[in-house]
């Protein structure tokens, strides 16, 4: 069940979209030549819906999608 009805979330989501940088699947950057690919933007943005909705902590809804780090951030 989602979290918002989509007639909320997806204004939101091209609005929180539009000022998202453009990133590359994976980063040129790493030092160790870390082929991991990045958590999909639109599921760090549900996850943050859901820490706002129930008020619970990410660790709570951390799950095989995306994980507790990923959604505080750097």
């Amino acid at each position: 069940m989602p979290t918002l009805p989509s007639w909320l979330t997806e204004p939101l989501w091209d609005q929180f979209f539009a000022l998202l940088p453009h990133r590359l699947e994976f980063d040129p950057t790493h030092p160790l030549g870390c082929h991991r690919r990045r958590v999909g933007d639109r599921i760090v943005f549900e996850k943050l819906l859901q820490v706002l909705r129930f008020g619970c902590s990410y660790e709570a809804i951390a799950d095989s999608t995306c994980s507790s780090a990923s959604c505080r951030g750097p």
